[in-house]
């Protein structure tokens, strides 16, 4: 029988914790506390890759014989970062600037061996064409979904789905968060049995 090693989920979101357990493997959470802090000219990708990097390792900080997963996302919008928008009124106009546009989503996912010190970093492109968007439909949206906490003020496992046009990418899981096909992957890398 093959050892289990400890696999930790270095995020507080029920979003990425509600895909982890897609996978059916026994994990636990821990929040990572690392600042989200933006450097100057840094490109997205670059930064989603830094932050997941730096969230799995600030999470297992002080762990033994664990896997460490560590994820972030990035939105942009013509090279314009797309923050969580935190109040209503920044969500209205986040959604109606995306409106009719593509958005360009960077999720970046790290798993990070406490033992051996590796990382084992992977990072998925979405493209999310918007159609156009009337003022009420994104009124109505924000009420009935509040959308506060999501870079790009939509929620595309649920209500935002209906704000889309189309939806480019190579894993479905990524857009919500955590990209679960290159995740399995990162783990079987990484010597977890997955399925």
């Amino acid at each position: 029988m093959t050892h289990q090693r400890r696999l930790v989920l270095g995020s507080t979101s029920r979003y990425r914790a509600d895909l982890l357990r897609r996978l059916g493997l026994a994990f636990e959470q821990r929040a990572p506390g690392t600042e989200e802090i933006e450097l100057a000219s840094e490109m997205p990708a670059v930064r989603a890759i830094r932050l997941a990097t730096a969230k799995a390792m600030a999470a297992g900080a002080g762990l033994a014989d664990a896997l460490v997963i560590g994820s972030d996302q990035v939105a942009e919008l013509d090279g314009v970062l797309l923050e969580k928008p935190g109040s209503v009124e920044r969500a209205h106009a986040q959604l109606s600037a995306c409106s009719g546009r593509t958005v360009t989503f960077h999720t970046a996912v790290c798993v990070f061996d406490t033992d051996s010190g590796q990382q084992y970093p992977y990072i998925d492109l979405t493209l999310v064409q918007f159609r156009q968007l009337q003022p009420e439909e994104i009124s109505r949206y924000i009420e009935r979904e509040q959308p506060l906490d999501c870079a790009g003020s939509f929620k595309c496992e649920g209500l935002g789905i209906s704000l889309f046009e189309r939806i480019d990418n190579s894993d479905p899981t990524a857009l919500i968060g955590l990209p679960l096909i290159a995740l399995a992957k990162l783990l079987r890398d990484a010597g977890m049995a997955v399925p």
